[in-house]
């Protein structure tokens, strides 16, 4: 399975105000028993339906095969081990038969370049959560800068986005005894000095926005009760988006830069800067992210143009301006661009080393890495990385005491590969490169354009057999998201490519607008009432690939999750008669609830919202679950969720699994117990769901006697 794109963190589960519209249509539904997450009756609906499913899709023939090449990949002991700079060593997190909930694991940079690197344990989640007997799913860190001695470490108990905040000490690998701890809830955390943190979080009782988030940060000292922290912050329990957040960064140089964001709406924020003695909003674009830090340098990544003193940086660009002035005068900024993007370019990402600045750049949905230079003039200039082309590239870590750089290299046919940069020479090596996990000899990768119903050229790319035939009889997986600005760039998935490419499969990802491919612009014309031309591009690729007969209704499937499921439910109900296999991954369907529904009210940026008669209509228009219509001839899908998925719920899979039953209509539902918004808690449960989902397009898509090919 294609590793899902997520809806951009989380929130609590907690009601929202309805609008009137929403709470008249909720008396007419009848499935809002099955909202009541944990219940008893909405338990036993979940787990009758599982066995319904599994009794079909693991008795399948295939099932078997699938199942054990999807499991064997996941655990397989040489997968490439994606590693991260701190304090000079080189930690990955690493997840394998034996380790089921993760080690993270440290090693130097010269025992990684060897064939078989010297791994240290820094901190065992099995032996932990055996322990504490918790089932600790591993969140990630923030280090102290610049010493990076002690780092906070993020441990969720089911794999929700809830979690618990522990101060961890790198030396001696065990958790600081009387360190920070802060107990559940969805927080965020940043390090000011050593000894102090600031922290975002749920202060008191229903001190959150609407959608579950904290508005308010504090500063922690060492040792201080945590009813003790003190308020230097507060948003508005009606702030949009996705809650406060504090962070701070901190260059080669010793320059400390820490500020809070405050989201106002789903894409939209305000910056402040963290003084010693206040808080002070920053005259910056509120579509813009600050991004890195370089020689006291702040770096943004803008996605609205940014007007300053009679010129004008265009959205997508990269720009700066001075800490310094910053902190005197943070209402004058006098930014200056460093990289503006073409009509067919996009930023994805900045990254610093000691005082080069990487800028990964997409042309064509291909992948690029600038290094740009900061002249004494204060003047920037960029060269490009050696890199291969045709590849997606994106810089994966640095060394902000030299000027060393990790890069990801990965392609549909290409195996997935870590190289060393130095930025400073602009030389680079590879280190890692993953072992084929599938035969490519005999597939090709090509990218394509359909026009939509617009005008609008959507490019895609398709990868197939080199004799592939076009007859219309090619076994199609169809992938795309189409929305939050992500881009869906090549990328080396041993699942497609054993369990479906290898099988004699077809598979295409669309480039379709919402997403970030093209810049701002490309996400912005799908958003709200125009998400419409998100949808008509799919089908527009969907029609081209049929038009070029390379596959046929009969022989096509579609996927997609989170957002992307959303798109599938819509494809589902607004054009059933182009596909034979609709996967539907943890999706959002019900669009006249989806405010008041875990995190939903944080994207209202994206998609609307009922309060609004126009945005209402348009939401009602698109719903799949006000969609579903009885006598019309759908495909069967597959819809899949999971309990503890705390962001988006698997209330809307539910409800539209049942929906279906209640019309007669023909669909496999399965729910993963454990993993929030993703397909499981562990790589064991992962597998299983890919290979449910595999077995379920070969039974839809290949012929019956087509058996698995190990």
């Amino acid at each position: 399975m294609r590793t899902l794109v997520l809806l951009a963190c989380c929130a609590a589960f907690l009601p929202t105000r309805a609008s009137a519209q929403a709470t008249k249509a909720d008396t007419t539904d009848r499935y809002l028993w099955l909202e009541d997450i944990h219940g008893a009756r909405a338990m036993a609906w979940v787990n009758a339906e599982n066995a319904k499913t599994t009794a079909v899709l693991e008795k399948d023939p295939r099932w078997e095969g699938i199942y054990k090449a999807a499991l064997t990949m996941a655990q397989a002991k040489d997968r490439l081990p994606y590693v991260s700079y701190i304090g000079g060593d080189l930690y990955n997190f690493w997840e394998d038969s034996v380790h089921v909930r993760g080690i993270w694991r440290k090693t130097s940079l010269a025992s990684y370049r060897s064939g078989s690197p010297n791994w240290t344990t820094v901190l065992d989640l099995d032996a932990l959560a055996k322990a504490e007997k918790a089932n600790w799913v591993f969140h990630g860190y923030t280090c102290q800068q610049p010493a990076e001695k002690r780092c906070l470490i993020m441990l969720s108990d089911g794999g929700e986005d809830a979690s618990t905040v522990r101060e961890f000490d790198l030396a001696s690998r065990s958790f600081v005894k009387n360190g920070f701890h802060l107990p559940k809830g969805k927080q965020r955390v940043a390090w000011t000095s050593q000894d102090t943190i600031l922290v975002a979080r749920e202060w008191n009782p229903g001190e959150v926005t609407s959608s579950g988030y904290a508005y308010i940060v504090k500063t922690l000292a060492r040792g201080q009760p945590l009813a003790d922290a003190v308020e230097i912050f507060r948003g508005s329990a009606t702030d949009g988006g996705y809650g406060v957040s504090p962070a701070t960064m901190v260059d080669a140089a010793g320059h400390r830069f820490s500020f809070i964001t405050r989201p106002t709406s789903t894409f939209e924020a305000e910056h402040y800067i963290v003084r010693p003695k206040d808080v002070a909003r920053l005259a910056m674009p509120d579509k813009g992210n600050l991004a890195e830090l370089i020689d006291g340098q702040v770096i943004v990544h803008l996605y609205e143009d940014w007007k300053n003193s009679g010129t004008t940086i265009r959205a997508g660009s990269v720009a700066v301006f001075d800490g310094n002035t910053a902190l005197g005068t943070p209402n004058a900024l006098a930014p200056a661009p460093i990289f503006e993007p073409g009509p067919r370019e996009s930023v994805d990402g900045v990254s610093a080393t000691k005082d080069k600045l990487l800028i990964d750049v997409y042309q064509n949905v291909k992948g690029r890495v600038l290094v740009a230079t900061r002249a004494p003039d204060k003047s920037w200039s960029h060269t490009a990385m050696a890199l291969p082309d045709n590849v997606s590239t994106n810089v994966i870590g640095t060394d902000t005491k030299t000027n060393d750089a990790l890069v990801s290299v990965t392609g549909f046919l290409t195996p997935s590969s870590i190289w060393l940069a130095d930025a400073a020479r602009g030389t680079t090596s590879q280190l890692k490169t993953l072992a084929p996990r599938f035969d490519a000899s005999r597939s090709v990768v090509e990218q394509m354009e359909a026009t939509s119903k617009d005008g609008t050229k959507v490019p895609y790319f398709i990868v197939h057999p080199k004799s592939m035939a076009r007859d219309g009889a090619n076994p199609t997986i169809l992938y795309a998201y189409g929305g939050f600005n992500a881009s869906m760039t090549p990328r080396y998935d041993p699942d497609v490519g054993k369990l479906w490419v290898e099988q004699g499969g077809v598979y295409v990802l669309a480039n379709i607008r919402g997403g970030g491919e093209f810049g701002p612009a490309w996400h912005d014309a799908g958003l709200k009432t125009r998400r419409q031309v998100i949808y008509d591009d799919f089908a527009a690729v969907a029609e081209d690939l049929i038009a070029k007969k390379i596959t046929s209704p009969q022989r096509l499937g579609i996927q997609g999750g989170s957002n992307g499921g959303l798109l599938m439910g819509v494809q589902f109900t607004q054009r059933p008669e182009l596909w034979n296999a609709v996967d539907i991954q943890v999706p959002l369907l019900d669009m006249l609830r989806f405010e008041q529904i875990q995190a939903g009210a944080s994207w209202v940026g994206e998609y609307g919202s009922v309060s609004n008669p126009d945005e209402r209509a348009f939401l009602a228009s698109i719903s799949p679950y006000n969609n579903l219509k009885p006598g019309v001839k759908y495909p069967t899908p597959l819809i899949w969720t999971t309990t503890k998925d705390d962001r988006v719920g698997p209330q809307h899979a539910r409800k539209f699994a049942a929906k279906m039953a209640e019309m007669g209509l023909p669909y496999y539902f399965f729910e993963v117990i454990e993993g929030g918004h993703g397909s499981g808690a562990n790589i064991a449960q992962q597998a299983r769901t890919t290979a449910l989902e595999y077995t379920y397009f070969a039974r839809q898509l290949m012929d019956r006697d087509r058996r698995f090919v190990p």
